[in-house]
Order: structure tokens, then C-alpha cells, then sequence
């Protein structure tokens, strides 16, 4: 009787229990949804590890979020008045238009250096333990998001001191946030398993992110340029060039991005999402013996 007692208890406890069978050798899946929802508790506690970090002595945080576009700022907008030049529209004063620039562009690229390194940094997590490798990229996207808010309340505090008022259209402003989250992330995803396996990325994508800084209209805006009409839609798959024009647009009413560029820039990033997450998934399954 009592072997049946005890058959019948452990029944019950691992009633509601799922299997998952690790298996390196399978052909690598598309991704399991529902094992990224159950774990989207963990996303929540890395993120927070992040964020107490970053803020754990609230002033010194603070004051480098807002303190790092706002020298920027100061350097360019000094550089471009003494050069005599202007490199955005009339519409705003320069220095509003460059810090949208530069607030968006902080987002996309501590996103894009952060996920570059995750699956490093967390080496002694992912050879002890499982869980969907895809984790860490996604909660490496929330900090970053964090310092982008607190850099929009000083973005605001600038407008209201230029009287600038946004229109209509800063309700399209949370859509194009998402869409450089999503590119960023996209991006990170081709990096980080790259770097996994090749830690020479560690020190390219900074190289990269800084030429991107200059390629895509951070500090000037599109239509100060005089760029080819042949050279348009190249210069539109950067999508970073799209997402900067339309944050300054929906925000501070400049001249936004021609459809045709959008579309493009929507089609890169799809692609290179679509891929990254395949190779990621490809470099998941040997991850733990590897890294």
C-alpha cells in the first residue's frame, strides 16, 4: 500500500511539468514562442540586474545619460557655428534637431553594443544552466530604453525652452522607438553570435557603430544634403536613415522620409531579422561548448 502511495504522490508532483530534451545534433527549429513567454520572467530579472546597476548610485547614472548627447551636443553645434554652417532646415533651432539625432542614435547603438557582447559576459550563466539563449538579446533591450526616456525628459525640457511644440504626429513617435528597437535587435542578433565564436566583433562593431554615427543623418538632416538621385535608395537601406528622419518629424515637425525609403529600409531590416535569428539559432545549439 504504501508503494502505491508513493507511485501515486509522484504522479501528482510532476503533474504540470514540461520535458525539454536538449539536443545539439537536431537540424535547428524556427523559434518556440511559448518557451520565450515562459521565460519572460528571466528577461525581466536580467534587465533589472542592468538597470540597478546603471542606476545604483542614481546621481552618477542619471547624470551620464543625460550628460553624454548633451556634450555632444554642445561640441557640434559649436563646431558647425563656427564653420558657418548649418546642416538641418530652418524650421527648429539646430540644436533640437541634433539632439533628436543623437538621443535615437544612443538608443540604437547601446542596444546593438550591448547584445554584441551578451552572450559573453554571461559565459558562466549559459554553461551551467538552460534556458532560450534568445533571452539575453531581448533583456539587453531594456536599459537602454530606460536612458532614452530619461534623455527625451531633457529633449523636452529644450523644446519647451525654444517654444517648439510637437504636432499630430508625435503619436506615430512609440511606432518608429519600436522600429529601432527591433533593428537594433536585429542587428545584435547577427552580432552577438558572431562574437561568440569570433571575439575580433568585440572591437569591430564599435569601429562600425562610429562610422554609422556619420553615414546616417545623426548630426545633419537628409535634406541638407545633396545626395545623386541614382545613390536614393542605397542610401535609404541604411534604416537608421529613415528612423532618424521620421523621429525628428514626428516629433519637431522637419521634413520625413519619402515612402519609397521607408519601404526599403523596413525590407533590410526584415531581412536582416529574419536571418540573424536563424543563424543565432544555428550557433545556439553549440553555444555552451564553444564560447
Amino acid at each position: 500500500m504504501s508503494s502505491l502511495a508513493d507511485n501515486a504522490a509522484s504522479q501528482r508532483s510532476t503533474e504540470g511539468t514540461r520535458l525539454v530534451v536538449i539536443d545539439a545534433a537536431r537540424a535547428a527549429s524556427w523559434f518556440d514562442w511559448r518557451e520565450l513567454w515562459n521565460y519572460r520572467e528571466l528577461i525581466w530579472i536580467l534587465a533589472a540586474r542592468d538597470i540597478t546597476v546603471r542606476y545604483r548610485q542614481a546621481v552618477v547614472g542619471v547624470a551620464w545619460v543625460v550628460l553624454q548627447p548633451v556634450a555632444e551636443m554642445v561640441v557640434f553645434s559649436g563646431l558647425f557655428s563656427l564653420l558657418g554652417k548649418r546642416p538641418a532646415g530652418e524650421a527648429v533651432p539646430y540644436t533640437i534637431s541634433l539632439l533628436c539625432g543623437l538621443l535615437l542614435w544612443q538608443l540604437f547603438a547601446a542596444i546593438v553594443g550591448s547584445a554584441t557582447s551578451c552572450l559573453v559576459d554571461n559565459r558562466p550563466l549559459l554553461t551551467k544552466v538552460y534556458f532560450p539563449r534568445m533571452v539575453l538579446p531581448l533583456a539587453v533591450c531594456l536599459r537602454p530604453l530606460v536612458d532614452f526616456g530619461v534623455g527625451l525628459v531633457v529633449l523636452a525640457g529644450l523644446m519647451a525652452w525654444f517654444h517648439v511644440a510637437p504636432s499630430l504626429a508625435l503619436l506615430m513617435m512609440p511606432l518608429v522607438v519600436l522600429a529601432t528597437v527591433i533593428t537594433a535587435l536585429a542587428l545584435g542578433l547577427w552580432l552577438s553570435a558572431l562574437n561568440a565564436h569570433y571575439r575580433d566583433f568585440g572591437y569591430i562593431v564599435p569601429f562600425l557603430l562610429r562610422i554609422g554615427f556619420f553615414v546616417s543623418p545623426v548630426i545633419y538632416e537628409t535634406a541638407s544634403l545633396n545626395i545623386p538621385t541614382q545613390w536614393h535608395l542605397l542610401y535609404s537601406l541604411n534604416p537608421m536613415s529613415s528612423l532618424l528622419e521620421s523621429f525628428r518629424w514626428s516629433l519637431i515637425g522637419t521634413a520625413g522620409p519619402e515612402v519609397i525609403e521607408v519601404v526599403a529600409s523596413l525590407v533590410a531590416t526584415f531581412l536582416v531579422l529574419v536571418t540573424g535569428a536563424w543563424y543565432f539559432r544555428r550557433v545556439e545549439r553549440f553555444l555552451a561548448d564553444r564560447i
